[in-house]
């Protein structure tokens, strides 16, 4: 894990790695748990900041669609 650099926002969140050795592994767990996209993901496509607050599969897909036009 000397390597890993999480890009998520979310310090305080029990799942984020910081506050564990499980890496990734609870974050996507909740995430799929509430059909959710993670925020690495959102930061990938620097949309972190304009996902109206919602992480859902669909918001993630309407935002793609949106910059890929």
């Amino acid at each position: 894990m000397d390597n890993f650099k999480c890009t998520c926002k979310y310090l305080d969140c029990e799942h984020h790695p910081s506050k564990h050795n499980n890496s990734c592994n609870p974050c996507i767990d909740k995430n799929l748990k509430h059909g959710e996209i993670p925020a690495c993901f959102w930061n990938k496509l620097d949309l972190y900041k304009d996902n109206g607050g919602s992480y859902t599969f669909t918001k993630f897909a309407e935002k793609v669609a949106e910059i890929s036009k």
